[in-house]
């Protein structure tokens, strides 16, 4: 299951040449690899490059037409390392994952690649989720591109560009032996827009005549003296023959030309935010005409010297706009313009931010700066922002004088942080990670805190309150392996939490089998909820979901035992916390030594809501008998201790006033947002808290003995409500 689905829309990837293509990035991307005669597609799914690998499992059919090969990559190394096929044959492979997250693991098989170098064409799509958008660390891949001299293309953020960019990255790739890096942001990835599309391509030479003609060239291979012939080949002639590749095909585009003195340069995937600044700053038209000159880069490496030069030929200066740091496009231009002898001054960081996404306010900012320096624009002074102050008393005004006014400055308003509280990331309604953390934190209280190793993925959030667990996160699957250091004889045992995705993409080896391999006595908690639910829901080994195209239901506990651990536990239903509780003491208490795995299993509830909802809408339609639990809390038992909320954080748990005069702390209270997944419950009896909390079922279309055991229900306790009733009337004085 992934977090959408995209079988309605992949029809459209079977246009032919002439007829309009309308819809999502993601979707035009697909298109343009089945008009390039793609061979092969590989990737790891994660945000925002997660919808992509959804496409192409959704478009199985159309692939398998074109004889092309899709593999959902046990990692971004093992995406990476696909693309050996491009080495030797003249096939044309594309793979996909996520930022720097995904070029960090699968660095070591570009390295090679770009060593060696290609022969049929090598585009690895990243999806570069800098900025507010992001989850991860705030670094791009450009620096990984220029480590390795691999190309990088950033185009314009519009389908057509888009799609054009997928052909040119092929065709760049084979002209020049070298991979090509597409490098495509959030809103890129999701714009929807149009294209003429044109007819797709089935690749010439396919993966089976490779197969049945093996071909080999050792000086592809990363071996000495090989390897010391790849740096001369990639200086002397791969990149000359990108160069004038970029060059002739026009790959980076010029607007404005010739209009003014001054000028600016971007990176394509900024052109939309830069163009729409000038709009407001009055400098460009609704329709995308800027009075100033632009030099859209679509390539963002290399830079093209002679580009450069003309660019800057006679202009007075050139503002650079460059997201993130280092500045390592204005490095290089400087660089350049120093060597051509250019006159223009060179602005970039010294008038944006050094770092953080441009956003348009940004970037206007910046612009005015720089217009303001060389006279395009006026400087205007800043208006001091003064709101009226209405609701505290004016002063007094002495006899025979005017009423003072009382403004109030902007400045001296409290800040927002001091105000609003901060909204930190957290589980969903009814996630049954949540009770696993429940019970270390239930454990805690009785055997201490222990250090906490945690993961990439949902669980991360056990790091945020209410459960304040987990003291590191070093990369996904190396929950693991970030407590190997912490182990040594002592009272308590280091832990470590991973997800099943996790597990599969990393964890397994550089985790359990490490353990194993250095005698650790440590707890490895591997979370099982059926999915890699942070990217999407994609079904992994482990999926109890029948997949018709994947492999599924491999048991974690099979794959754990298989390198060497003995004490493994698997608890089937994370919602039952004294048993989730049990099973964590043991493991930190047990005298058995070595490694120790708990395989947490539930599946995962937005995953399941998905999957059910759908299926009780259309019973309900239907008329069909459909029962839903729900939990409550009896408001007149509730305590007002909301150890129920500290100990499970879920969404759907509140407060509301306290129907009791006498009692002025606020009840907890169940929205209707409850999933029923009984947590609440559990924590008041393992915590023994109260028995405040009840279960309720809600029945759709009734049958008549649900109606008539109702009536029974309702006459038995309006007996019991009026008898409590004249007992009270009894005794009233």
């Amino acid at each position: 299951m992934a977090e959408r689905s995209f079988v309605e829309e992949v029809k459209k990837l079977r246009l032919g040449a002439g007829e309009l293509f309308s819809g999502e990035g993601i979707l035009a991307v697909t298109k343009a690899l089945l008009e390039s005669g793609v061979a092969y597609v590989a990737g790891y799914q994660g945000a925002p490059i997660s919808h992509l690998m959804d496409v192409l499992a959704d478009a199985q059919d159309i692939l398998d037409d074109h004889g092309i090969r899709f593999e959902n990559s046990a990692s971004e190394a093992t995406a990476a390392a696909s693309l050996a096929a491009s080495v030797n044959y003249p096939l044309r492979g594309a793979v996909t994952f996520k930022a720097t997250v995904g070029t960090n693991v699968a660095s070591d098989a570009l390295a090679n690649l770009a060593s060696g170098g290609v022969t049929g064409g090598a585009l690895i799509i990243v999806g570069e989720d800098y900025g507010e958008g992001s989850s991860i660390m705030q670094e791009r891949s450009h620096a990984f591109a220029m480590k390795s001299q691999i190309w990088l293309l950033d185009p314009r953020p519009n389908l057509p560009c888009i799609v054009q960019a997928v052909k040119d990255g092929f065709d760049l790739s084979e002209a020049s032996n070298t991979p090509v890096m597409l490098q495509l942001r959030i809103r890129a990835c999701h714009v929807h827009g149009q294209f003429i599309a044109s007819d797709n391509r089935r690749s010439a030479f396919s993966i089976k005549d490779a197969l049945e003609n093996p071909a080999r060239d050792v000086d592809r291979i990363v071996l000495p003296p090989a390897s010391f012939l790849h740096e001369r080949e990639k200086i002397h002639e791969r990149w000359p023959a990108a160069v004038e590749f970029i060059e002739s095909r026009g790959l980076n585009e010029f607007f404005a030309s010739g209009t003014h003195d001054i000028g600016i340069a971007v990176q394509g995937g900024s052109y939309n935010t830069v163009l729409r600044a000038l709009e407001r700053l009055g400098l460009a038209d609704v329709y995308g005409e800027s009075q100033i000159p632009l030099y859209v880069m679509n390539v963002a490496y290399p830079l093209i010297d002679s580009e450069w030069e003309r660019f800057c030929e006679g202009k007075r200066a050139v503002l650079v706009i460059e997201e993130g740091q280092p500045n390592f496009v204005e490095q290089n231009a400087a660089a350049i313009l120093r060597q051509r002898g250019m006159s223009a001054a060179l602005h970039g960081k010294d008038m944006l931010p050094l770092a953080g996404e441009y956003n348009t306010t940004t970037v206007m900012k910046g612009l005015r700066a720089f217009f303001e320096q060389y006279g395009v624009l006026a400087p205007q002074p800043v208006p001091r922002k003064v709101i009226p102050l209405l609701a505290v008393p004016a002063t007094p005004a002495a006899p025979g004088t005017a009423q003072a006014a009382h403004p109030i400055v902007a400045d001296a308003l409290p800040a927002l942080d001091d105000n609003v509280h901060a909204r930190p990331p957290g589980f969903c309604t009814g996630c049954p990670e949540r009770p696993i953390f429940t019970a270390m934190k239930l454990l805690e209280r009785e055997i201490g805190p222990h250090h906490v190793s945690a993961d990439i993925g949902c669980h991360l959030f056990s790091i945020l309150p209410p459960f304040n667990l987990g003291a590191t996160t070093m990369g996904y699957g190396l929950g693991a392996a970030s407590a190997a250091a912490l182990n040594a004889p002592a009272g308590k045992r280091a832990i470590s939490v991973m997800g099943d995705g996790g597990f599969w993409h990393n964890g397994l080896t550089s985790g359990i089998a490490n353990a194993v391999f250095n005698r650790s006595d440590n707890l490895t908690v591997v979370v099982d909820n059926s999915y890699t639910s942070a990217t999407g829901g994609q079904d992994i080994l482990s999926s109890t979901a029948l997949n018709p195209t994947r492999s599924t239901g491999h048991e974690i506990e099979d794959a754990v035992r298989g390198v060497g651990v003995t004490w493994v536990k698997t608890v089937r239903r994370t919602y039952d916390l004294k048993t989730m509780k049990a099973t964590l003491r043991e493991a930190l208490t047990t005298a058995t030594k070595g490694p120790k795995v708990l395989i947490a299993q539930s599946e995962c509830m937005l995953n399941k809501q998905r999957r059910e909802k759908p299926k009780q809408r259309k019973a309900i339609a239907a008329g069909e008998r459909v029962v839903r639990e729900r939990f409550g809390v009896d408001s007149d038992t509730c305590t007002g201790d909301h150890s129920c909320i500290r100990l499970s954080g879920c969404p759907s748990l509140s407060i509301k006033p306290n129907p009791d005069p006498l009692r002025t702390d606020p009840v907890a209270s169940v929205l209707d947002s409850c999933v029923g997944c009984g947590l609440c419950g559990e924590v008041s009896h393992a915590a023994v808290l109260c028995p405040s909390f009840y279960r309720a079922q809600i029945i759709t279309n009734p049958t008549r003995m649900d109606k008539l055991r109702q009536r029974v229900r309702d006459a038995i306790i309006g007996w019991l409500q009026r008898r409590a009733a004249q007992s009270r009337a009894r005794y009233a004085f």
